[in-house]
C-alpha cells in the first residue's frame, strides 16, 4: 500500500466506477488503481455501509450507490444548472404558447422527491402547485419518472423506499407498478403525467444528464388536459427532448 491517504483511494474508486459505466468487480478496481485487493475491499466496504457504492454479490460486482448520485449532482442543484436552464426554459414557453399555453419547469430528484428549481410562465396564466421549492413524490410526477427511468434497479429501490403517496387516488403504488411505467416511458423517450398531481392538468417531461450519463435534472411542460390533442401533445414532446438535449449537452453529455 502506497502512502497515498485512504481518502484519496475513495475518491479514486468512485472515479473509476463513475467512468467504468458499469459495476466492476473489486479486483478489476484494484488492478486499474495498482492497489492490493485486500486494501480495495476494505475501502470499499466502508464506502458501502455509507451509500457511496452497491454490491452486486450474485455477480460479484461493486457500483455506485444513491449517496455518490446525489453528491455527484449537488453541484448542479444550484446557479449553474439554473443560469443554463433558464434561456432554455424561456424558448419553450415561447415556442409552444400560441398553440397552447404550458409551464416550463426545471426539477431535480432530491430522496424520493423532485425539488423544482425553476420555472418560466406564459402570458396566458396556467395555475399550478409546482411552484419553485416544491416538492413532489418523485413516482407521480412526469419529471421525477424521467430522472428515475436513469437509475439502476437497485438505487431506484432505496429511492422510493419511503412511500408510496397518492394525490388524486391515481398512480403507481408499488416498486413493480413504477418499474413496469417507467420501462415503457424510457421506451418511448419521455415521460407522461396525466392527473397525478392536480386533476385536469398534465405534464411531459424529459431527463437531463450531464457528461457521466446520469440524470442530473429534467425539464417539463405542463398544460391543461383539455387543450392539447395529440398532435399538441406530439409537438411538445419533441420541443422537450430537443429542448432537453440542448441542456444535457452544455452540460458535458454524450
Amino acid at each position: 500500500m502506497t502512502n497515498v491517504p485512504a481518502a484519496t483511494r475513495t475518491l479514486e474508486i468512485l472515479q473509476v466506477l463513475a467512468k467504468a459505466g458499469s459495476p466492476l468487480p473489486a479486483s478489476s478496481i484494484a488492478k486499474r488503481l495498482e492497489i492490493p485487493r485486500s486494501s480495495t475491499y476494505h475501502l470499499l466496504t466502508a464506502m458501502q455501509s455509507s451509500g457511496f457504492v452497491i454490491h452486486f454479490p450474485e455477480d460479484e460486482r461493486w457500483g455506485l450507490g444513491v449517496t455518490a448520485f446525489e453528491l455527484g449532482s449537488a453541484y448542479l442543484r444550484h446557479d449553474p444548472l439554473e443560469r443554463l436552464a433558464r434561456p432554455i426554459l424561456a424558448r419553450l414557453v415561447l415556442s409552444t404558447e400560441k398553440q397552447i399555453p404550458a409551464v416550463a419547469q426545471l426539477g431535480i430528484l432530491q430522496g424520493g422527491e423532485v425539488l423544482y428549481l425553476a420555472r418560466e410562465l406564459p402570458r396566458r396564466p396556467v395555475t399550478l402547485i409546482t411552484d419553485v421549492g416544491v416538492r413532489l413524490p418523485a413516482q407521480l410526477t412526469a419529471s421525477g419518472r424521467a430522472m428515475l427511468s436513469l437509475l439502476s434497479a437497485s438505487q431506484l429501490r432505496a429511492i422510493t423506499a419511503p412511500g408510496w403517496a397518492l394525490r388524486t387516488g391515481k398512480g403507481p403504488t408499488n416498486l413493480k407498478e413504477l418499474s413496469l411505467l417507467i420501462a415503457a416511458e424510457k421506451k418511448l423517450g419521455y415521460s407522461h403525467e396525466e392527473g397525478l398531481i392536480t386533476d385536469g392538468y398534465s405534464s411531459i417531461s424529459v431527463a437531463v444528464t450531464n457528461h457521466l450519463d446520469l440524470p442530473v435534472a429534467a425539464l417539463a411542460m405542463t398544460y391543461r388536459t383539455i387543450e392539447a390533442d395529440q398532435d399538441k401533445k406530439r409537438i411538445l414532446v419533441e420541443l422537450v427532448k430537443k429542448a432537453s438535449e440542448e441542456l444535457s449537452r452544455r452540460l458535458g453529455s454524450h
